[in-house]
């Protein structure tokens, strides 16, 4: 047979399909097995003395009265009966606005109190938010054609990523999630100036702002706002959420700038009990609640800090990590200089997939693969996992994502304790001489300079302040060291992708597609990392690792990147940048506050020592700071602006 006959009438609602044939059925659809046909037929010789009415049970719900199958619907994130639904309900209420806000907003409160309680988990959510928006969109032009049709919400949300950055995954789930309990959202996107987040907070009457942001520099960018906000008098509550923001820098930076409530929150499912308490008719007393608590907060974190001890950067320097170069065996790249990966084959990428965090996107937390058995979320992270493999082999059967690379291997060697020298001539570097820059050019025209930064806590005795220049043999060794750079990127594609699933009223794809580009992304850098170390670099040739031992780095050599804990200084991006020309090899560009775009790309160096290891630099002191400003050739007052985060207040 080569073509299927289906009767739509008797067609099975996907979710309510029992897990146990749904396995077996999609074995087969998605040729996950080899013998997935005969177990799938072994399978149903089991099914032969099932009745009708069995198979029946699982449609009992659509006999049921007409607000109970909404309520189903919404809250099993089924949308296949939901127009139906909706257009019985419409024909029964004076006005279609009238369906809104009784019959879904009814199933949605359930929805947000199973979630509240704990008995919904965000996965789930985001596919009720499907079939309410999908509702809604049935519903428009009926509301539109009345001209006094309008909806009452429960209030009025401004959500934007920060100037420069471009991660919008947990904007876009709280996004979701506050519109499941009947928030308006006035969602800016992505890289918004503060000017454009106040003129658009004013015109809209906004009830609270929320920013996100990812990357470093966006906590100033937070902080800027906060102080544009009090400037221009505005009293509008700020709610502040991302992977780099904290409880302590909401309350050490931004609180004390706004003279209004200034809040953070660490994950989506606080985001309604913090804004329904903002808008509670008695919310001055949260609001004053909020204020002390981050007053006491900022206190006691300002003291603490004040009790850690810094050396000046002149004994750290002296307390360098020591290695003998005498007896180190360096091995020599097969080939310097620049590669490109133009159109690399992504399926190779899929078992180098770190999923635990992709889960913690979905604020499932967990490892993976013991989440999928968890007592308390393991049935949601089963479904969540089968949804992202469905959807990551249409990335993969339809080459829906491109994912592109450039690296190269170099000479290098430390010089001045901190700065790695690295050399281009006879590379074939794709550096334009007409972008030399004093700021990361050395005076010799052949060479280039990584800036570094090193540790500055006073260590007791016997441990060392280390500086990832300490991996490089120094020059002054007379030994040839060697150092590598990468940029992957996964993300081209995405975007397109994600606006798509969310005209077709599908968040729920739209967040999955960004959240698996991540994670594609995090397997090519891991993917390149090991072809390099056992292949062009071949310093590890024989290494035969798992992809958990992978995961856990018990690899020869390190691969950090700027803006992460052992480089938090972002500024290295555009040193790499020019030194791989990453952006006409590849376009994977970068924001005015040196995030890339697109989202999904990873990029940092490749250490080949075998003592190399990650590390943490935390605070550095006002003389490295000065030093610092004057290695790269700027000005103090930007190289606070960069390194803002990592300054001690001592």
């Amino acid at each position: 047979m080569n073509l299927g006959i289906v009767n739509p009438t008797v067609l099975e609602v996907y979710d309510e399909i029992p897990k146990d044939l749904l396995e077996h059925v999609e074995d087969v659809l998605f040729d996950k097995r080899e013998d997935a046909t005969e177990r799938l037929l072994d399978f149903a010789e089991t099914l032969k003395d099932h009745k009708k009415e069995d198979i029946a049970k699982v449609l009992e719900w659509r006999s049921e009265a007409l607000q109970d199958r909404i309520t189903h619907s919404l809250v099993k994130g089924i949308d296949a009966f939901i127009i139906e639904d909706v257009e019985e309900a419409r024909l029964a209420t004076n006005k279609p606005i009238d369906v809104i806000e009784s019959h879904l907003m009814t199933g949605m409160n359930v929805v947000g109190d199973l979630f509240g309680s704990g008995k919904m988990f965000l996965p789930q959510v985001v596919k009720s938010a499907r079939v309410m928006k999908k509702a809604v969109a049935y519903l428009q032009p009926f509301i539109e054609a009345e001209k006094d049709g309008k909806q009452e919400f429960a209030g009025k949300i401004l959500l934007a990523t920060v100037k420069g950055d471009v991660h919008d995954i947990g904007k876009n789930i709280v996004s979701v999630v506050l519109a499941c309990n009947n928030y308006e959202i006035i969602d800016l996107g992505v890289m918004v100036p503060p000017e454009k987040i106040i003129a658009a907070a004013v015109r809209e009457q906004v009830d609270i702002i929320g920013l996100s942001g990812l990357i470093t520099p966006s906590l100033d960018e937070m902080v800027y706002l906060s102080k544009a906000m009090k400037k221009e008098n505005l009293n509008i509550p700020l709610i502040i959420g991302g992977a780099t923001t904290s409880k302590a820098h909401t309350s050490v930076k931004i609180a004390p700038n706004y003279d209004h409530t200034v809040v953070h929150i660490n994950d989506a499912s606080r985001a309604v009990t913090v804004v329904g308490n903002l808008l509670h008719k008695d919310h001055q007393t949260y609001k004053n609640q909020i204020r002390d608590e981050y007053d006491i907060f900022r206190e006691q974190f300002l003291n603490r800090g004040k009790r850690k001890e810094y050396i000046s950067i002149e004994a750290a320097r002296k307390n360098k990590y020591q290695i003998n170069w005498n007896t180190t065996e360096i091995v020599k790249p097969k080939q310097l200089g620049v590669q490109v990966i133009d159109d690399f084959d992504i399926r190779k990428l899929e078992v180098f997939i770190d999923w635990s965090p992709f889960f913690r996107s979905w604020d499932l937390h967990g490892k993976y693969p013991d989440i999928l058995n968890d007592e308390i979320v393991g049935q949601q992270a089963q479904e969540l996992f089968k949804d992202a493999q469905v959807l990551l082999k249409r990335v993969f059967d339809e080459h829906l994502l491109t994912a592109k690379a450039v690296f190269g291997l170099f000479p290098a060697n430390t010089i001045n304790d901190d700065d790695i020298e690295v050399s281009i001539k006879g590379c074939h570097a794709a550096l334009d001489s007409a972008s030399h820059e004093e700021d990361v050019i050395s005076p010799r025209p052949d060479t280039i300079k990584f800036i570094t930064l090193r540790q500055q806590l006073k260590k007791r005795e016997g441990v060392s302040n280390h500086a990832l220049a300490d991996f490089i043999a120094p020059k002054t060794s007379g030994i040839q060291d060697y150092i590598g750079a990468f940029c992957v990127s996964t993300g081209f594609g995405t975007e397109a992708l994600a606006q798509q699933f969310e005209t077709d009223h599908d968040d729920y794809n739209s967040i999955m597609i960004k959240a698996l580009a991540d994670r594609l992304a995090e397997a090519f850098a891991e993917y390149l990392h090991k072809d390099v170390r056992t292949k062009h670099w071949s310093y590890a040739q024989h290494e035969d690792l798992t992809n958990d031992e992978l995961i856990k780095e018990n690899y020869k050599g390190i691969r950090p990147a700027p803006g992460y804990p052992a480089c938090p200084d972002h500024l290295e991006k555009t040193t790499i940048w020019k030194l791989l020309n990453v952006e006409e090899n590849i376009g994977v560009t970068l924001t005015e506050n040196l995030a890339m775009w697109p989202a999904a790309s990873v990029s940092g160096y490749y250490f080949g020592h075998p003592e190399a290891k990650y590390f943490g630099l935390g605070k550095i002191t006002n003389d490295q700071l000065k030093d610092y400003a004057q290695r790269r050739h700027i000005s103090e007052t930007e190289a606070k602006k960069w390194l803002h985060p990592n300054l001690s207040e001592t």
